[in-house]
C-alpha cells in the first residue's frame, strides 16, 4: 500500500500509542513505532521511511545520539528527522537544528493536528526527494492492482480481498494528493468509491475493473521523466 511512511520514536508507550492513532486516521501515512533508538536502527534496516518523529529524552540512546546514528545508517543518512519534545526554547531548537533536525514538534502536541504538523515538516524538508522515492513505491504497486484485477476477472475475489482493495485506493488517495499527482487521487477514489459499492453489492458490472485500468494507466503516468 503506498502511503507516506513515518517512523516514531519514544520510549513512553502512552505517546506511542497516541501518534500512532492520530496518523493512522490519516490516509496518506503509513506509522511504524519504535520504543528506542537501537529498535529504530533495526526497523530502518528493512522499512525505510519517508520522515522520523524522535523524542529527545530516551534512556540509554536520547534523541541526539539517535540522530548521529541514523545519520550513518545508508537508508535513513538522508531521512527528515523531527524531534518531539517539550523543551522547546528557541536555544535549545537551535541547537537542534544544528545537529541536523528538520524541525521540532513541541510537547504536548494536538493530536487532531499532528497530521498537519507532519505534513509542514514533510514541505519545508523537500517534498522532491521524497516525492522521487513515493513514485518508486507507487509504481511497485502495479503488480498489486494487477492481482486485484486478475482475481475480479475471474470471479475469484472475496469479500475480503476488496476490503484490502477499498483500503488500498483509500491509503493511496491521501497520499499521492499530497504529492500533486491529482490525476491518480481521484482515479483512487474513485476506485475505493466502486469497491464500497461492490461491497454493499450495488456495482455496475465490469465497473471496478474498469476503474482500475484508468488508475494503472494514471500510475503509469506518474513518472520522473513525464509530467505529473
Amino acid at each position: 500500500m503506498t502511503s507516506l511512511r513515518i517512523l516514531h520514536i519514544d520510549d513512553e508507550p502512552d505517546i506511542r500509542e497516541v501518534v500512532e492513532l492520530s496518523l493512522g486516521l490519516d490516509p496518506a501515512f503509513s506509522v511504524r513505532s519504535c520504543a528506542s533508538g537501537s529498535d529504530a536502527l533495526v526497523t530502518v534496516a528493512e522499512w525505510s521511511p519517508d520522515m522520523i518523529l524522535c523524542d529527545v529524552m530516551m534512556p540509554i540512546m536520547d534523541g541526539p545520539e539517535t540522530l548521529l546514528r541514523l545519520r550513518e545508517c545508508p537508508q535513513t543518512v538522508n531521512t527528515p528527522v523531527v524531534f518531539m519534545t517539550a523543551r522547546a526554547q528557541a536555544r535549545e531548537l537551535e541547537h537542534f537544528k544544528s545537529l541536523g533536525a528538520a524541525g521540532v514538534i513541541s510537547k504536548p502536541f494536538d493530536p487532531m493536528t499532528l497530521a498537519d504538523s507532519v505534513r509542514s515538516h514533510l514541505r519545508a524538508a523537500g517534498l522532491a526527494t521524497l516525492r522521487n522515492g513515493f513514485i518508486r513505491r507507487m509504481r511497485t504497486d502495479v503488480t498489486t492492482l494487477a492481482r486485484f484485477r486478475s482475481s475480479l476477472t475471474k470471479g475469484e475475489s472475496t469479500a475480503q480481498d476488496l476490503e484490502q482493495l477499498r483500503a488500498f485506493a483509500h491509503a493511496l488517495a491521501g497520499s499521492s494528493g499530497l504529492f500533486g499527482f491529482h490525476g491518480v487521487s481521484q482515479a483512487a477514489a474513485k476506485l475505493e468509491a466502486t469497491a464500497n459499492d461492490e461491497l454493499a453489492g450495488r456495482r455496475p458490472p465490469g465497473q471496478i475493473e474498469s476503474n482500475i485500468d484508468v488508475l494503472l494507466e494514471c500510475i503509469d503516468s506518474a513518472s520522473p521523466n513525464r509530467d505529473s
